[in-house]
């Protein structure tokens, strides 16, 4: 049960109130960010809630039980503080969302009515919606360890040990062309196998996206020409000269763990549990000796 201030009961108690919706982001990066449907700008707890007409928010629905409670926001991408290229470059997956009844024309009259992370966001047209997921998604995430044939551990993590600073592992380029928003060609990987980085991890030195790591669907390495192509475009173009560090990949499997990294004592997998054609097998009469 939500408590009320007093403050702000008397208010809501007076007929007449000064009421407005402001929402609260707080990125991964420790960035954070505030929107109010309020016509100015309404500050309070060290957060400037940025008015940004069109602002809106559907209708909060609650259930019993361990069900997901959501709601959606919509919005212009008219902020200078909130862009399109930092939504698609995933600044704001699972971001914190706080949403705040407030009285704007006195901030300390307050109300939190519903904390959560944003989900899924589609832009189209200079604007956004975004799904506000209630905090009982978090229990639907699957947790522990899986039995499957192939590793659940985080190359390089703990349980893997691998060291992906290992100069046989790690290597440093430059981007050289730009063939598409994911794929381009790049200096300083010559060494390094065909196929060496795939499923492995970029992450960008210099430009725009600087600081931002990317996970690479192929590498290849044919006729002196290195080409690497990442799973989603960057927050930012590609540019000529970008430079950026790419870290080996890894499929996950017994074979791969044994030869490319010499891991085999670390794998986390199952290689030898039976599959399904095993667990259809029955019992069959041999033919008996005349």
């Amino acid at each position: 049960m939500k408590e009320i201030s007093a403050g702000l009961q008397a208010h809501l108690d007076s007929g007449a109130t000064s009421l407005c919706w402001c929402w609260r982001l707080a990125r991964a990066d420790g960035v954070k960010l505030g929107f109010t449907d309020h016509d100015r700008d309404v500050v309070f707890d060290g957060t400037t809630f940025e008015a940004a007409a069109g602002f809106t928010a559907s209708e909060m629905r609650d259930s019993v039980g361990l069900s997901v409670d959501n709601l959606e926001v919509t919005s212009a991408l008219t902020s200078e503080r909130l862009s399109e290229a930092d939504l698609a470059g995933g600044l704001y997956d699972d971001a914190r969302v706080e949403i705040f009844r407030v009285n704007w024309a006195a901030p300390d009259e307050r109300l939190l009515m519903r904390s959560g992370s944003l989900g899924e966001v589609r832009r189209a047209a200079g604007a956004f919606a975004a799904e506000v997921r209630g905090l009982a998604h978090y229990l639907q995430q699957p947790k522990g360890r899986l039995y499957q044939f192939t590793c659940d551990a985080d190359l390089g993590d703990a349980r893997c040990t691998v060291d992906l600073d290992s100069a046989a592992y790690k290597g440093e380029g430059a981007i050289v062309d730009v063939l598409s928003e994911r794929r381009f060609t790049a200096s300083g990987l010559d060494a390094f196998a065909d196929d060496w980085f795939t499923r492995g991890l970029a992450t960008f030195t210099s430009g725009p996206a600087s600081g931002q790591a990317m996970e690479i669907k192929s590498h290849t390495n044919a006729a002196a020409t290195v080409t690497l192509e990442l799973w989603a475009g960057v927050r930012a173009p590609l540019e000529v000269g970008q430079t950026f560090v790419v870290t080996a990949g890894c499929d996950k499997h017994l074979a791969t763990c044994t030869a490319k990294f010499a891991n085999a004592g670390n794998f986390r997998g199952f290689p030898h549990m039976p599959g399904n054609d095993f667990v259809t097998q029955f019992a069959r009469k041999g033919s008996s000796a005349s």
